[in-house]
């Protein structure tokens, strides 16, 4: 979701820039060039009024000084002019000791030259007809004034853009935050799904997600039904094979047989081996796996019972403890870690002498549970035997052997690790590291 806020951001921010910068500047072209206009009008104006100043003196031209504006008479103020004829010039007695350059052809100047102490300046030259003589004018403007508004108004406007953008961002992030938390609230959803915190995700979505919720409803339906049906099926399928198996195990050991020992053995045996093989397929097939959890395991509501049974059966004398981290919850199917811890903590309940102890402790990428007890142990030179290929652990007869097979079969279907060590009580230590379920 932050990758997706991070490029409408970026997307925006972009685009933002370049149509406000293009808009900008071609907002203050346009202003400048219709101020310019403007100023042109009043130049062309200031023209006119020179030459109708112009009269006939007795020594030929002359010019009315009661029909120039004062502003020509002052030093540098910022309006000026000069006129040509013949071979002469006048220039105004604003220009003091500076000279207006002659423009090469009539019209406005559009870049500014530079005038008396640095004025910028807006020049136009007019040609007239005037007594017979070409006349030339040319007046300016001081345009200094202008440009500093103008400098002063790009500031502003750059400040107020950058506002505005910076409101436009805020705003919009608001606006995709809210319009992707249906999304982040589906992502939780599928989180808890997984952690086993819920079963269906939640109906009240907006118009565009309901499709895609309503098809991952009915997918975890689907799956949660084909889950219990072939669970059934495999229950139904061990009960209907124990008893035949039950049978000729019976037929293998009755008197019938008794003269065919070679015979009654090896049936016996045959269907020793098809029995164990059947339950330990059976317990493979029934294991939740990587599907979605059904109830969660909660450590301080199930190891108290779980312990209080084994006392029960195998006598009050043993002192069976558990340590786990408060309110620690697993997220993998109830029923497959009961019969793991189940399958555990009885083998080390049938070798202990006096203690059994269990820990269950999280870590940052794992879930450790460690099961110890103070018997006789498994040397270190048998427990790669244990393990080895080939080797079936539910078939083991002396140690912990017994229930390691489905114990190993629900940590590989986990992607787990199981290890076989010396415990500090002086028993067998098992310690089991199952990876973290990723949200």
């Amino acid at each position: 979701m932050r990758s997706i806020q991070r490029r409408l951001s970026l997307g925006l921010i972009s685009v933002m820039l370049i149509v406000g910068l293009v808009l900008a500047q071609t907002s203050l072209w346009l202003f400048e060039m219709g101020l310019q206009r403007y100023l042109e009008s009043g130049l062309r104006n200031d023209s006119e009024n020179l030459l109708v100043a112009l009269v006939r003196g007795p020594n030929g031209l002359q010019l009315d000084e009661q029909r120039l504006s004062s502003a020509y008479q002052r030093p540098f103020s910022g309006h000026y002019f000069r006129i040509d004829f013949s071979d002469t010039h006048w220039r105004s007695r604003s220009l003091w000791d500076q000279e207006l350059p002659r423009l090469p052809h009539a019209g406005l100047k559009g870049n500014l030259q530079l005038g008396p102490e640095g004025q910028q300046l807006l020049v136009l030259r007019s040609d007239y007809k005037r007594f017979g003589q070409s006349i030339s004018i040319s007046v300016a403007q001081d345009y200094t004034p202008v440009r500093e508004s103008f400098r002063l108004m790009r500031q502003i406007g750059l400040v107020l853009g950058l506002s505005a953008l910076l409101l436009i961002l805020i705003l919009q992030r608001i606006t995709v935050r809210r319009a992707l938390r249906p999304l982040e609230t589906a992502r939780e959803q599928i989180a808890q799904l997984q952690q086993g915190q819920r079963s269906q995700l939640d109906n009240q979505v907006p118009v565009e997600l309901e499709p895609l919720v309503a098809q991952i409803n009915h997918l975890l339906a689907h799956t949660e039904d084909s889950l219990k049906r072939s669970r059934n099926a495999l229950g139904n399928l061990g009960h209907a094979l124990k008893t035949p198996l039950a049978v000729l195990l019976s037929v293998a050991s009755s008197e019938q047989l008794k003269e065919h020992p070679q015979l009654a053995r090896l049936l016996r045996e045959q269907l020793t081996q098809v029995q164990q093989r059947l339950n330990r397929e059976l317990n493979r097939a029934r294991l939740a796996g990587e599907t979605l959890p059904g109830a969660l395991f909660d450590c301080d509501a199930e190891l108290p019972g779980l312990l209080a049974t084994l006392n029960m059966i195998h006598g009050e004398h043993l002192d069976l403890s558990y340590h786990v981290s408060p309110g620690l919850q697993l997220p993998w199917d109830r029923e497959d870690l009961l019969e793991l811890l189940g399958n555990l903590l009885d083998n080390a309940c049938k070798w202990a002498d006096a203690e059994v102890s269990v820990s269950i402790q999280p870590t940052p990428q794992h879930f450790q549970l460690v099961v110890e007890d103070d018997g006789p142990g498994i040397p270190e030179t048998q427990r790669d035997q244990v393990f080895s290929r080939g080797t079936r652990l539910d078939e083991q007869t002396d140690g912990h052997g017994l229930g390691l097979g489905i114990v190993r079969d629900i940590v590989d279907v986990w992607g787990g690790t199981l290890q076989l060590r010396e415990s500090a009580l002086g028993g067998l230590k098992v310690l089991i590291e199952l990876p973290r379920r990723q949200a």
